[in-house]
């Protein structure tokens, strides 16, 4: 079996540094990619400061920063090898210029490696800002690769089910739940797979959507008290089910709607990753109804683009 190939954003704080960690319990076979996007040529304000020297050398003074501010993206990328191969993956840096938008670049960068996932770690942001700003949520809506979202802090508990704690599939039966229960079992082939579908209230005793043949159910579950909008709801349940069974990873599809759509609709993707306390998958479906297949399946990481 040839070893997940991994494309990782890492800027250096501690959100991206536990992302790593977990995400070599998660997959100790992987090799890497560790992409740092860094934006000329303004560098860090520490930086500017050190080159400044006056209004009439200013064409010297961005030179010097953009010169110094590469030097700077490569050491952290450095920093990001450094912490991957001791977690044991094989890692290659990536650095990539960007001005402005990295979430879409990040993106647009797994696209062009064909990762056969993204990882990101997340800072925990709630709500309208986090949804049209951070660059989780901007990766998950412009990548059809899976995406791996790792949430920044993980209790002692969380962490320790990443080795060997089962995968909770939310399932409803639908074409874009089927995909995420398929790349999941792609992506975690020697842990159990557990579906678990959320019932409305009015739905009967019997099972809307069994889990396919060789799948055990986790639960049928039913929204806590019918509060809240319907994708939170569904969210929290499906990440008290992960609680109840010390899951590793939650999984979830998405049909990789716009960032505003999914504030109004309640994306249970979205709601997800804003409030499970566990990492949470997003798989993308497309329009045929099927998550995007790697092309260069085997293949490992290479540092130039």
């Amino acid at each position: 079996m040839m070893p997940t190939r991994i494309i990782l954003g890492y800027d250096g704080s501690p959100a991206a540094t536990a992302a790593i960690e977990a995400g070599a319990r998660l997959f100790p076979q992987a090799s890497a990619w560790v992409a740092h996007l860094w934006t000329p040529p303004f560098g860090s304000a520490s930086l500017r400061d050190r080159l400044w020297t006056g209004a009439e050398h200013v064409d010297e003074f961005v030179e010097a920063v953009e010169r110094e501010g590469r030097r700077e993206a490569d050491r952290m990328a450095a920093v990001g090898v450094t912490l991957a191969t001791a977690a044991g993956w094989p890692a290659e840096p990536l650095v990539v210029s960007s001005y402005g938008g990295e979430g879409l670049r990040f993106a647009e960068l797994a696209e062009r490696v064909d990762a056969d996932l993204a990882l990101v770690g997340s800072r925990g942001l709630g709500g309208t800002r986090a949804v049209l700003g951070s660059v989780s949520d901007m990766v998950v809506h412009f990548t059809s690769r899976p995406v791996l979202v790792v949430p920044y802090p993980l209790l002692i508990h969380e962490f320790a089910a990443l080795a060997a704690g089962p995968v909770l599939v939310g399932y409803d039966g639908s074409a874009g739940a089927q995909t995420a229960l398929t790349t999941a079992g792609r992506l975690f082939p020697t842990r159990t797979l557990l579906p678990a579908t959320v019932q409305d209230a009015q739905d009967t005793d019997e099972a809307p959507h069994p889990p396919p043949a060789g799948n055990r159910a986790a639960a049928r579950l039913r929204p806590a008290g019918g509060q809240g909008p319907h994708g939170r709801s569904v969210a929290a349940a499906l990440a008290a089910c992960a609680r109840q069974h010390a899951a590793a990873v939650l999984v979830v599809g998405s049909r990789g709607r716009s960032a505003v759509r999914e504030i109004l609709l309640g994306s249970v993707a979205m709601a997800a990753l804003h409030h499970a306390h566990l990492p949470v998958l997003v798989v993308r479906t497309t329009s045929a109804g099927v998550e995007h297949e790697p092309a260069g399946a085997g293949t490992q990481p290479a540092a130039a683009l």
